[in-house]
């Protein structure tokens, strides 16, 4: 993957972007995604936000080998605070982390979100909480789709405010939208997850030592609820 090259995963991100967009993608790593969204026409500004010295370094050496600097501003900041309201921000893409990670990026840079934006997810597990944050802040999820690059399973959500809106338990752990579609890629995920999870039942089931009664009640509310969407 390069500045011309995405992965599948950034792929599916890109198509979600609307066209002339100003940009946050936060979390950057190289810069690859604004970089090749610019080179492409397919967003107008983009903000590379980075906490970290070493990726926010790689992303300011790719922006500057294409040339792209009056476009693309790499910014070494924690989060949404990357984020400046001069940017008149319009979509925000946050990839390559843990969804409870996304979440408390979004919770506490909450004032540096106008309600405008749309949000382009792509947790590394963790959906559910960040479900409901969206849920609980009045953010409508609009498109959710499973993919599975190099042996992992990867969700994209993307959501925009819409006022308040209900998502039922199944639904936050399932995905509403994959829920409804049911996807091959996102019926194999769950194939996958059931056996794995039945698999550390039947490790509890052996252990030498009593596992907690609600660790064990918890996940055979997984294995139930996975068994039934199956079905």
């Amino acid at each position: 993957m390069n500045e011309h090259t995405l992965s599948r995963r950034l792929e599916r991100v890109a198509a979600q972007m609307p066209v002339g967009a100003h940009l946050a993608d936060i979390g950057s790593d190289h810069g690859y995604l604004p970089v090749a969204l610019i080179r492409r026409g397919a967003i107008a500004r983009a903000v590379a936000g980075e906490v970290a010295l070493t990726p926010f370094r790689s992303a300011e050496r790719t922006v500057r080998e294409t040339g792209l600097e009056q476009q693309i501003s790499v910014r070494l900041a924690s989060g949404l605070a990357a984020i400046e309201p001069q940017d008149a921000i319009t979509a925000i893409s946050l990839c390559g982390m843990g969804g409870e990670t996304i979440r408390d990026i979004l919770d506490s840079g909450k004032a540096r979100l106008s309600g405008q934006e749309r949000l382009i997810l792509q947790p590394n597990g963790g959906e559910q909480p960040l479900r409901q944050w969206l849920m609980d802040n009045g953010y409508c999820i609009l498109h959710e789709e499973v993919l599975r690059e190099n042996r992992f399973d990867y969700e994209i959500i993307v959501a925009e405010r819409a006022g308040p809106v209900l998502y039922s338990a199944r639904e936050l752990y399932f995905g509403p939208l994959l829920m409804q579609a049911r996807s091959p890629a996102f019926l194999l995920k769950w194939q996958r997850l059931l056996r794995l999870k039945q698999q550390t039942l039947n490790n509890f089931a052996r252990a030498q030592q009593a596992v907690p009664e609600d660790k064990v009640q918890d996940l055979s509310r997984q294995a139930r609820w996975i068994s039934e969407l199956l079905a």
